[in-house]
C-alpha cells in the first residue's frame, strides 16, 4: 500500500503519509488512490481539486460550510511549510470543539483528511506556501461560515498574535456565537 494512514485524537480525522519513491533525480509519489482511501475509511468521491498560495503570515480561516453543503478535503502542502488546524464542530461527536493542530509541508508531505462537519484553517510559516485540496462537494457561497481564528474558547496556539487576514476572516464570530446561532454544522 502507497499510503500509510494515522488516526488522529479527533474522531475520523486522519494523517496520511504517502510513501515516497526518490533517487538522484528527484521523487514519485501517489497523492490518492480511490481503493487504498476506501479501505482505511475514508469513503468519499472527490468533486473538485483546489490551490492556494500564501506568503509567510497569511492566516487562512477558521472556514467551513453548513449542513448538507458541508465539504470533506484531502489537504497536502506542495511548496513551503503551514501549521493546519481543524475543529470539530459536529455537535454528536465525541470531540465536538476540540481542535488540532498538524505541520503539513513539501519536506513531510503529510496529507490531512478533514471530515465533513469540521473547521479548517492555516497558518504560512514559509516565505510562501501552496496549498493543494480535494474537496467532496461542491462550493456553495450562501452557506459558507467560520470562527473566528483566536476565539479563546478553542485556545489554538497559532505562532503569532498579529496575523495577515482577509476581511471576511476578521468579522467571524466566535465558537459559542455560532453555536447559539445554530450556525455550526
Amino acid at each position: 500500500m502507497p499510503f500509510e494512514f494515522k488516526e488522529t485524537k479527533l474522531e475520523d480525522a486522519k494523517i496520511v503519509k504517502p510513501q515516497v519513491f526518490g533517487d538522484e533525480r528527484g521523487f514519485f509519489m501517489e497523492t490518492y488512490v480511490e481503493e487504498d482511501f476506501r479501505e482505511n475509511g475514508i469513503d468519499t468521491e472527490f468533486v473538485q481539486d483546489n490551490h492556494s498560495k500564501s506568503e509567510q503570515g497569511v492566516l487562512r480561516g477558521l472556514h467551513y460550510q453548513k449542513g448538507k453543503h458541508s465539504q470533506g478535503k484531502l489537504v497536502r502542502v506542495t511548496q513551503g511549510v503551514i501549521m493546519d488546524v481543524i475543529v470539530d464542530l459536529r455537535e454528536d461527536s465525541e470531540t465536538f470543539g476540540e481542535h488540532l493542530k498538524v505541520i503539513l509541508s513539501e519536506y513531510n508531505r503529510k496529507m490531512l483528511w478533514v471530515p465533513r462537519g469540521f473547521a479548517h484553517g492555516f497558518y504560512t510559516l514559509s516565505g510562501t506556501a501552496e496549498v493543494q485540496y480535494k474537496v467532496d462537494n461542491d462550493y456553495a457561497p450562501d452557506q459558507e461560515a467560520g470562527i473566528i481564528w483566536n476565539d479563546p474558547e478553542l485556545d489554538v496556539d497559532w505562532p503569532t498574535e498579529d496575523p495577515k487576514l482577509s476581511e471576511k476572516d476578521e468579522e467571524w464570530p466566535k465558537f459559542a456565537e455560532a453555536k447559539e446561532k445554530n450556525q455550526l454544522f
